[in-house]
């Protein structure tokens, strides 16, 4: 079945839904770097405050895969506007909370509310290109989906700095606003669409609340092991708490999936996950999406610890490589529109975020600003080439009444993905330390020549300085162990870079178990 396009011009549909989206994709990221000024702007502990993040995450992945059952009950555009509508008015009570406890409640409102804008962005602007611009019309979803996470971190940064962490949430109210307005002029459901909420409602299916409760299980426990696992000490944890979380996830997805492929009426249909393409992709996104958080969270973590930069410079220094992925998204879709296959596209942006993740893990704590500039716009690169191939090879044998579900589960990987990547980074950035701490210490001790002539080089300089002989021998040796842990951080970063580095490259060969997925001439995803 072939939508029927609509009579309005297809970009003014496009930026009516990309815009919301833009915004709800940059929360996932704009307030991590304002974690410790809402904790003191809210008299909250520092690690309560992750909880900003977590609530938000959790509350998205709720909605994301149910986003397709809601579209066809509420209808798309009805669904899409609302979204919009309560994700505007949820980022200005954020921005109003006078408690942390108030805070996470509206960024549970604000994740449930946003969940809907990935999924719908994407099935309006398939339906409302022809099929010979689709591609075209994903790389414009990439601008939104790539480059809001890149600056996510720079926005936010310099909002907290030069005004208050509440404006990392109050800048999205003028903007929802405006969407708001664009999309119910603009935006409307096309005839399979309707024609499918009537047969919903001349069916009379009944919610799936059984199916409800078991997402809500899963995603809820999932969220919280990847964001307190490392504080908690995942399977170490003398409470057992991540042990039970980690039960009920493995509990909860089981029995929805099993539910959900047996009940009539799915509150989440996983019938797309059965085409091959639709498979690879997914399990494609979800890592390269983890590969982009891990980086994204880690190099601004670096900068600002052995480099002393603030959390605008630090912005600064990565900000270059959004300029890149915006320049290629009108070369990639001009490059797809030449035939060339979507598995080579995403292949070599794979290799172009390994290559970027390998040239980041060689560094060493005597380089400049500009030394992690290109290593970052390599990878960048490599994820602008790889996105829109990767959507449109997913989508290239999805049947339209099952595209609303298929872009649910989509989204839902991809959001995952970046929650896996930060936790991974964080898990083995501390780990790593630890180790590298141990390995370097080793051999520091007063029985090492090397050790005894620095302390015999040092101790004289702060004698000079304080007059205290005992003082200044513990001040040396204090230095000497200040320098350990200095190398012991800067080795567990390069790790974290390390390992994504090897996941992108393992990446490789799963493009190719995809289908062939390139342009004939007047019909942009034609196949072989």
């Amino acid at each position: 079945m072939t939508p029927t396009r609509p009579t309005v011009n297809p970009w003014l549909v496009a930026l009516a839904v990309v815009i919301p989206t833009f915004m709800e994709v940059l929360d996932t990221t704009i307030a991590n770097v304002a974690l410790r000024y809402i904790a003191g702007g809210l008299s909250a502990a520092e690690t309560d405050s992750e909880w900003v993040i977590t609530s938000y995450l959790a509350a998205n992945a709720i909605i994301l895969p149910m986003s397709g059952w809601l579209a066809t009950r509420l209808g798309r555009r009805n669904y899409f506007i609302g979204s919009v509508a309560v994700f505007t008015l949820a980022s200005a009570l954020c921005g109003f909370a006078t408690s942390l406890e108030e805070l996470i409640l509206f960024r549970i409102l604000q994740g449930l509310a946003g969940g809907g804008l990935q999924p719908g962005t994407q099935g309006i602007l398939l339906d409302t290109f022809p099929p010979e611009k689709q591609g075209l019309a994903m790389t414009v979803f990439g601008f939104a989906a790539l480059i809001a996470p890149i600056i996510g971190p720079t926005l936010g940064g310099w909002l907290t700095d030069n005004y208050s962490w509440r404006w990392v949430f109050l800048i999205n109210v003028p903007v929802g606003l405006g969407a708001l307005v664009a999309c119910w002029a603009f935006v409307t459901d096309p005839p399979y669409l309707v024609e499918e909420r009537e047969k919903f409602r001349r069916e009379g299916r009944r919610f799936d609340l059984l199916g409800l409760v078991l997402l809500a299980t899963t995603m809820v426990c999932w969220e919280v092991v990847l964001s307190k696992g490392q504080e908690w000490d995942w399977f170490g944890d003398p409470f057992g708490r991540v042990q039970v979380l980690a039960a009920l996830f493995v509990a909860g997805l089981v029995g929805l999936i099993v539910w959900e492929m047996r009940t009539p009426a799915p509150l989440i249909n996983f019938r797309p996950l059965g085409e091959r393409n639709f498979a690879v992709a997914c399990l494609i996104c979800f890592c390269a999406y983890g590969v982009l958080y891990g980086q994204t969270t880690s190099l601004p973590g670096m900068l600002q610890s052995l480099f002393g930069y603030d959390a605008t410079t630090s912005g600064l220094v990565l900000s270059p490589a959004g300029v890149f992925a915006v320049a290629l998204i009108p070369v990639v879709g001009a490059v797809m529109a030449r035939g060339v296959d979507a598995r080579r596209l995403v292949a070599i942006g794979l290799v172009c975020m390994a290559a970027g993740n390998y040239w980041l893990s060689n560094l060493n704590l005597d380089i400049s600003p500009s030394q992690v500039v290109w290593p970052r716009v390599l990878f960048i690169i490599g994820l602008s080439v790889l996105f829109a191939p990767l959507n449109v090879a997913a989508y290239k044998n999805t049947p339209p009444a099952l595209r609303g579900a298929a872009v649910g589960l989509l989204s839902l990987l991809r959001n995952e993905g970046g929650s896996v990547g930060t936790s991974v980074a964080q898990t083995l950035r501390e780990r790593r330390e630890q180790f590298h701490s141990l390995r370097l210490g080793e051999w520091l001790d007063p029985l090492n020549p090397a050790v005894n002539t620095w302390q015999q080089s040092a101790q004289p300089y702060f004698f000079q300085q304080t007059g205290d002989p005992v003082g200044s021998n513990q001040m040396a040796y204090q230095l000497l162990d200040n320098l350990r842990q200095q190398q012991a951080l800067s080795l567990s970063y390069f790790d974290v870079f390390w390992f994504f580095a090897v996941v992108a490259a393992l990446l490789v060969p799963l493009a190719y178990l995809m289908r062939r997925s390139a342009a004939e001439p007047g019909q942009h995803l034609a196949a072989d």
